[in-house]
Order: C-alpha cells, then structure tokens, then sequence
C-alpha cells in the first residue's frame, strides 16, 4: 500500500479529538484503505486491537442490519466497556437512518468515530443539520503525482511518470492494474464510471434523461479548466444537438456530479474588488483517466489544461480555499486562500520558453499589486524569480514534499 502522509496525517493531528471524522470522497479513491492504514497506525501506537471496532456497509455480511440501533448494539457488545474506543464505519449511508447511528455514537464521551462515504449526500442530509459543528470533513482524493511515483518506485524517470500522469487513472486500483495488466485498466475505469454515474447519480435521483445527462459530462470534460455557466452548456448543447435543455436542468446535473465527487466547480474570485463571482464557474475533473476513456485523447494534445487539472488537486491537497481569478481584463489560474487571512497565486502553463508566452503568463500576475506570493508553473526547468514571481518546475513542486 502506498503510504498517503497527507491524510494519515490529518488523522493523526485529530485523534481522540471529540469530533466525527468523515472521509469523503469518490468511490474507489482509497477511503477503505486509509482508514485501515490509520487503523494500524493506532495499533503501532499502543491501541489494543479490542479496542478497534470497523464496519464495511458495503460488504455483504451487514445486509443483517436493517435498523440502526441494532447496528449500535452490535457496536457496543462488541467492544470494551471503558477505555477510548475507535469504531471505523465505511459507506454509513447505505443504512437507512445512518445520522442517528452516528449521533448515538457520537455522544459517547470514549468513542473515537471515523466515517465515510463516497457521495455528499452524507454531509447534505440530516447529518449535516443534526452534526452541525461537531465533525470534520476530509475529502479523499485518488493519487497525487508524489504517492504515484511511489507506486512506481525505480522503474522510470520522474520525467516520463508525469507524461504517464497527465494521460492516465490515478486511481489507486486504476494504478496497480497499469503495472500488471495495463490492457485492463480501460475495462476498469468503465465500470467505476458507470457505477458512479448509475448508482450515485442516476439512480439516487430518478433520473430518466440519461443521454442528456452524459452529453452535460462530455461538454464538462471537454472543457476543463475554462470558465462556462449552466446557460453556456445548454446553449452549446442545444447547437449541437439540436434539442433544447433547459439551464435549470444543466444546474441540477452539474449539482449531482459535485455531489458525486466526479467533477469539481471552481467560484470565481475578482481580485480588485474582493468579491466571490456567483454566475460562472470552472470544473475540474477528479480523474484524468475517466476523462480520457470517454473523449478520444491524444497524449500531446490539450496538456495545458490537464496540467491545470493537475495543479488544482494538488493545491486542494495541500489545504486552503481554491478559487480561479478574474482581473479586470485577465485571469489567474487559481488563488488559494489560507487560514490566517494569508493568499496565493498560481498561473499555470505547461511551457512558457518564448518570450511572447511568458510575457502573457506573467501579466495577470504583476497587475496584482499586493505582495502575497505569486508562482508560475511550467514544465520548463529554468526556475526563477521574475519581477518577485518565482517560476517553478511543476514536477519540483508536486515532489517537493516528498523530497
């Protein structure tokens, strides 16, 4: 298993901390197994193992379960009588009236909780109303670009890894499959598509129209990183197809994808006027490789915007508010504002060699007359400091934790 510091560090910092731990995330990120790698972390830390208690909603064995409070009596025999207690619930929305399994749980003063779910439907529901103030989210992501070269230690350079980055899954599962049988991984990516189109999306909402709903998420993937509205996917989509949707539908679809965790909106910030944007969005995809199973992709074409894809995972990783920053003739990639009232700006490019190109890139940056720190990242390997902005190699920066 590839060890994923960020989050086992969260963890950590939140031990025994009197608050609800919720996992987030899309299906198959790696939920399950960071919570069994904190699992043994608590057991190399001194916990006893009767101390540990996990369930899997998902497993076959608690189809029993069909209501709450037997859940929780299962819970409780069946762990100590005193000492802190950690219980481990995976996929609890499955269950029906999960939110008052988790709020008896939570009120036990010597409960230690971890939850997930792979749909925000977990934390929009009753939970979220019931819980307000009393948990934490952490949204689990697939592998950053530092856990996969992890997974393919010593085999290639860093280089040639991140070429391999930007054109494929990054799924754990996804990963592990490339390296012994690359030949699957499409057949792989397909199922956990459709089962999180179908499943969580589909047959969560009773929707019928799914061929309306699959043209939204091409117009999505094929447009990453640009700014567009509901009116513009529904405009476009009516020119295309040349039948009407209406915007309000195309806002419904674009809710259900966030929630499913497929697709990532991005708010608009204006930096003069320090104000939140509300009518257009940018949307990233928490994939590349769902993305390249649906779209004919071609490994040298479009890697700008992967590579934006790229970076805006990686700034979520490493913690803050991320929005995309309009000026008032230019844009910035990505502002991220931190706790402490402190912020950043990222331009990201995937060259910027010729002088035309970094003159452009850097334009939106030097019109921001604050001293907050101001980053360009390229795939170039000239790192600099430009006018107090530093050009940095993004492989540098995606490994620099690591190294």
């Amino acid at each position: 298993m590839i060890e994923r510091k960020v989050y086992i560090n969260q963890l950590i910092n939140l031990k025994d901390q009197h608050l609800i731990k919720v996992l987030t995330g899309i299906r198959r990120c790696g939920k399950s197994t960071l919570m069994q790698m904190f699992r043994e972390y608590l057991l190399s830390d001194g916990v006893a193992k009767e101390q540990i208690f996990s369930l899997n909603f998902e497993e076959r064995e608690t189809s029993q379960f069909n209501r709450w409070e037997d859940v929780y009596d299962h819970i409780m025999t069946s762990l100590p009588k005193s000492g802190m207690r950690y219980v481990f619930l995976d996929e609890v929305q499955i269950l029906p009236q999960f939110e008052k399994l988790v709020d008896a749980l939570f009120v036990k003063q010597d409960v230690d909780l971890y939850i997930t779910g792979s749909n925000a439907f977990l934390l929009s529901s009753e939970l979220g109303t019931l819980l307000s103030g009393r948990y934490i989210a952490i949204n689990v992501h697939p592998f950053s670009f530092a856990e996969y070269v992890s997974a393919f230690e010593g085999h290639t350079s860093e280089d040639r890894l991140f070429r391999r980055y930007l054109n494929s899954s990054c799924f754990p599962e996804a990963v592990n499959l490339d390296k012994t049988s690359p030949d699957m991984v499409g057949s792989y990516l397909r199922a956990l598509y459709e089962t999180v189109v179908v499943k969580d999306i589909v047959g969560r909402n009773h929707l019928r129209k799914f061929d309306t709903l699959q043209r939204v998420v091409d117009f999505l993937f094929d447009s990453v990183g640009s700014i567009i509205s509901p009116n513009n996917i529904a405009d476009e989509l009516a020119r295309l197809t040349k039948t009407r949707i209406s915007h309000n539908t195309v806002q419904k679809y674009l809710r259900f994808f966030a929630e499913s965790f497929l697709i990532y909106p991005v708010q608009l910030y204006n930096i003069k006027g320090r104000r939140i944007l509300a009518s257009n969005y940018k949307y990233y995809v928490v994939d590349l490789g769902l993305r390249n199973i649906l779209q004919s992709n071609n490994p040298d074409a479009d890697l700008g915007h992967k590579l934006e894809n790229v970076v805006y995972f990686e700034l979520l990783r490493r913690g803050g508010t991320v929005y995309a920053g309009r000026t008032e003739s230019n844009e910035v990639d990505f502002i991220v504002m931190k706790a402490g009232g402190g912020r950043e700006y990222y331009q990201v490019a995937y060259t910027a060699n010729d002088e035309k190109t970094m003159n452009r890139e850097l334009s939106s940056l030097r019109k921001i007359r604050d001293t907050y720190p101001k980053y360009l990242l390229t795939t170039d390997f000239d790192n600099a400091n430009i006018d107090g902005i530093q050009k940095i190699n993004v492989i540098d920066w995606l490994l620099a934790e690591k190294k």
